[in-house]
């Protein structure tokens, strides 16, 4: 690994590009916030993915890219004098230290749990009004609603046991069948809401990251359906033509190679 001379180093070196690329490329001069913007959520994503593909040498790759677009925000804020790189390390930096009292003060904490309940306390006292002021308007739903729950569970607004949760579940799809049972759109939509939201909470519970472990789903069920594609093909045979019987051999047969 390298030094942190060579780190500090290595930084330092792109700061001199962004530098240059910002003076002299006819691309990045036009470039804005808003301009990068979408691609800096693109980016994020890619590094999600390689993340969920426990790819090493990708996830560094898309650091890389993440590492980039901050750098060119901070540049894009040192041209208005508004800030720039150095205050936005120090910023962080300084929220750090503040956040962190059990490590840089002398309070003292029992568990992980007890270090969120003071964060969120923490942020209460920095002067927002609502503890689920830090959860972003356009993040995906499904990770608004783990967010969601992690904030006001931060405050002690929580279920004490799993099975509880558990229930609350059992009891929303039961609300949801009898809406179905009516065929009012308007409630099933609700209601299928609400599910949704207690399972996303159970799986908090049970220590399982719902957005990963559906993810996890999608990428599966697709390796199994190419594979099935693929099986198609290879006896000259199109899945608009084939029966769901024939379909169920192959798609069988690529749950051997797809887990």
């Amino acid at each position: 690994m390298n030094t942190r001379e060579q780190q500090l180093q290595a930084f330092g070196r792109l700061l001199d590009i962004m530098d240059e690329l910002r003076l002299k490329c006819p691309w990045d001069k036009k470039q804005t916030f808003e301009s990068l913007r979408h691609l800096t959520i693109e980016e994020t994503y890619e590094l999600g993915d390689a993340i969920l593909n426990n790819d090493l040498q990708e996830i560094k790759k898309e650091l890389g890219d993440v590492l980039l677009h901050i750098v060119f925000y901070a540049k894009i804020g040192s041209e208005t004098n508004d800030f720039d790189i150095a205050d936005v390390a120090n910023a962080i930096a300084e929220k750090l230290i503040h956040r962190h009292p059990h490590i840089y003060s002398d309070v003292v904490v029992k568990d992980e749990e007890e270090v969120k309940q003071n964060w969120e306390k923490l942020k209460l006292k920095e002067g927002k009004s609502s503890v689920l002021e830090g959860v972003p308007l356009s993040l995906p739903s499904m990770v608004k609603a783990n967010r969601i729950q992690e904030k006001v569970a931060g405050v002690g607004f929580d279920w004490e046991k799993p099975e509880q949760v558990w229930e609350k579940v059992q009891e929303e799809l039961n609300e949801l069948n009898v809406e179905i049972e009516k065929g009012n759109t308007d409630k099933i939509e609700a209601e299928f809401g609400d599910v949704l939201f207690s399972m996303v909470n159970y799986a908090r519970f049970i220590n399982v990251n719902p957005e990963n472990a559906l993810e996890r789903t999608n990428k599966k069920f697709i390796n199994r359906f190419q594979y099935l594609e693929t099986a198609a093909k290879k006896i000259g045979k199109s899945l608009h033509d084939m029966s769901l019987v024939e379909m169920d051999v192959f798609w069988n047969e690529s749950k051997k190679f797809y887990k």
